[in-house]
């Protein structure tokens, strides 16, 4: 099965931040994404699932919202 990909705003809504953020952390390689051939940012849910995880365990830090 291939891999299900989010948008920004779907990212946004699971990590509880804006969809600004969610496009900056991949500007700044915070978070992987691929662009569509229409320029638009798709994340790998199972990347965005992880981050989630370890964010919520405290195994990591999130990343900076400034």
């Amino acid at each position: 099965p291939s891999p299900e990909y989010l948008s920004r705003a779907e990212v946004a809504g699971l990590l509880g931040v804006s969809a600004n953020t969610v496009a900056r952390w991949a500007r700044e390689g915070r978070i992987s994404c691929l662009r569509t051939l229409g320029g638009h940012r798709r994340f790998s849910r199972a990347v965005v699932e992880e981050l989630l995880r370890q964010m919520k365990a405290g195994g990591a830090p999130p990343p900076d919202k400034g």
